[in-house]
């Protein structure tokens, strides 16, 4: 599964980068986050890690995040794992032309091949319900970080 996703923020992307890398705040930013627990306390930079806990498909779901790339203010990369499928979420802030605000991208993707051979079974029944309820979530988590961006520029 692949998912790349933008939304236009009214806000520079010095902004937007403060409330993307803001992981302790992320549950109160983000309305699909219900819990956030850092496990590497220290600045946003590669090798920072936490458990973020959403509901997803109407459960608790709770996943270890780190951080694999940061290029403030500009880009970074996030992955999980859960029961052999990688997951990885880019993150872009590109400045607009006339200096008005910022374009954030998100790419998401979704990788099986150390997964066992009923979950790729399993991915493939439910990639269409799972990419659509995956496609729902990062379009809020989007809006949300946008809504916060621009509260917090003025």
């Amino acid at each position: 599964m692949h998912l790349d996703l933008s939304r236009h923020v009214a806000a520079d992307p010095d902004a937007v980068w403060a409330v993307l890398t803001d992981i302790p705040s992320a549950h109160r930013t983000l309305s699909g986050v219900l819990a956030v627990e850092i496990l590497t306390p220290g600045p946003y930079q590669p090798g920072l890690r936490w458990r973020e806990t959403r509901r997803m498909f109407g459960m608790k779901a709770t996943e270890e995040m780190m951080v694999v790339a940061a290029e403030p203010p500009h880009s970074t990369a996030i992955v999980a794992e859960n029961g052999g499928t990688e997951y990885k979420t880019v993150f872009t802030v590109t400045p607009d032309a006339d200096g008005t605000g910022s374009t954030l991208r998100m790419r998401f993707g979704a990788r099986t091949a150390h997964a066992p051979a009923i979950s790729r079974v399993a991915m493939a029944v439910m990639g269409g319900l799972a990419e659509r309820s995956t496609r729902k979530a990062m379009e809020k988590d989007l809006a949300d970080i946008a809504a916060e961006a621009e509260r917090r520029a003025g």
